[in-house]
């Protein structure tokens, strides 16, 4: 067998280089001189025989070769860190690293305190939280990124037959309104009058937006007739907007369980009409699943989440 024309130092280089933008800034990151990286960037390309990066401008930009090999590189060094997480486990069944995904509401409002409360049981467990769209969550799952991931919306069709999808609980939407809005005095508003409001919204591609719609649809509820004031993409400036008087907000409730305690906000019903929608545990069967994952996977299915009410039980 041949020996290999790169070692995983140079991978690791190649990746923080385009991940940074610019060889100063992977050198950086890396605790480097910024020639030390030059010189292994060179000695890689000479081992190689072929060029890895454009050498026109002042930006980072690979050449086809040096996509290829940044591509299977990740997986190589994905792999490796993945083999140091089962060492790990065979040294020391509860310490060793987690990696959680979620998708935004789910990893603002939720994981925190799930995690939380894994950490009071397994304070030696490094855990980290990588937060992104549900798409972008499970395809890091799928890659073995990610270790498992709780996530709002649906997993891409492509990776439906790859990863394995565990129901975890309902998180109730909510429609929240100014508390100087004149439906806030009301117990109950008519499915008419949201016609007559103005809406913040999450942009049109966002996994609560097109549930909000899809439910509102099987109530007779026609979305696409309300007054749009603006798109954001951010629940905190959607519910500061909503806060300020700009606008009505459809959102989950456990992202606004202080504003409804403090009194801020106001949580409009509407007669005979819920929305809800189902929050999913993701992971790959297919991958490694270090003992700390598989011992927070345990861990959360035996929690009892009401998002709605913003509380954590553990069942009996």
């Amino acid at each position: 067998m041949r020996d290999l024309p790169f070692t995983l130092d140079q991978l690791r280089i190649l990746k923080a280089i385009i991940k940074e933008g610019s060889f100063k800034k992977a050198a950086d990151s890396l605790y480097v001189s910024q020639p030390a990286i030059s010189l292994q960037i060179q000695n890689l390309e000479k081992q190689l025989n072929i060029p890895l990066f454009e050498r026109t401008n002042k930006k980072a930009t690979l050449t086809e070769a040096g996509s290829l090999l940044l591509r299977y590189g990740g997986r190589i060094l994905a792999l490796c860190e993945e083999t140091c997480r089962a060492l790990d486990d065979v040294q020391n069944l509860q310490g060793g690293t987690l990696v959680i995904g979620a998708s935004q509401t789910t990893g603002t409002y939720l994981m925190p305190r799930l995690i939380g409360l894994f950490r009071q049981r397994y304070p030696r467990v490094n855990v980290q939280l990588q937060v992104h769209s549900t798409r972008l969550i499970s395809w890091s799952v799928a890659n073995g990124q990610v270790d498992l991931a709780v996530i709002g919306g649906e997993v891409p069709s492509e990776l439906k037959e790859i990863l394995q999808v565990t129901s975890y609980a309902e998180d109730e939407l909510a429609l929240i309104l100014p508390t100087s809005h004149n439906f806030s005095k009301l117990s109950d508003i008519q499915k008419e009058d949201l016609y007559r409001l103005r809406f913040i919204a999450l942009d049109t591609q966002s996994t609560i937006r097109k549930v909000i719609d899809k439910v509102l649809n099987q109530h007779d509820i026609d979305s696409s007739r309300f007054k749009i004031e603006m798109e954001l993409n951010s629940i905190e400036a959607i519910k500061n907007a909503v806060q300020s008087g700009l606008g009505a907000a459809f959102v989950s409730v456990s992202a606004i369980a202080k504003e409804l305690e403090l009194g801020i906000l106001h949580w409009a019903r509407i007669e005979n009409v819920t929305i809800k929608r189902m929050l999913s545990i993701i992971v790959n069967p297919n991958r490694y699943k270090s003992k700390a994952a598989e011992t927070f996977s345990q861990e959360i299915l035996t929690l009892f989440v009401t998002p709605s009410s913003d509380k954590i039980f553990m069942e009996n």
